[in-house]
């Protein structure tokens, strides 16, 4: 998989996070130059995924939220905040979510890998998909 990925500050967690990625076998796209202001980083990863020069994206910022709404104003992006496993499984799954946004001072290297393995293994609920297209 395609993986485009954009961080506002490369960390050691940032890192860790495209070890992951790569270690399972993904190609990860740099959307945006790392330390890109994070409005221009979700932006770039948004368009990574909506023109198909990436399978879904991941980005992060210091509380995940700027990137998360940066990358929301790309039409046809579903970007979601998640702290936990199960809440990135339950975007897939219901959501049909296609950027992952991660917090960079909530999540551990531990928990990221477990977020994204969960985004990654999950695929969308077909029964959501009328609710889906409402949001086009």
């Amino acid at each position: 998989m395609r993986i485009a990925f954009g961080t506002d500050e490369p960390t050691a967690l940032t890192d860790a996070i495209k070890q992951h990625l790569i270690d399972g076998g993904h190609d990860v796209v740099a959307a945006a130059a790392e330390g890109a202001p994070w409005p221009d980083v979700g932006q770039a990863v948004g368009e990574a995924v909506v023109g198909n020069s990436a399978d879904v994206g991941v980005v992060c910022c210091w509380t995940g939220t700027g990137v998360s709404i940066a990358a929301n104003k790309v039409p046809g992006v579903r970007a979601a905040l998640c702290t936990d496993a199960e809440t990135a499984r339950g975007a897939r799954r219901w959501n049909d979510a296609n950027v992952l946004a991660l917090s960079l001072r909530l999540v551990s290297t531990e928990v990221a890998a477990e977020m994204i393995s969960a985004f990654l293994d999950t695929g969308p609920d077909p029964d959501e998909a009328p609710q889906i297209a409402k949001l086009a």
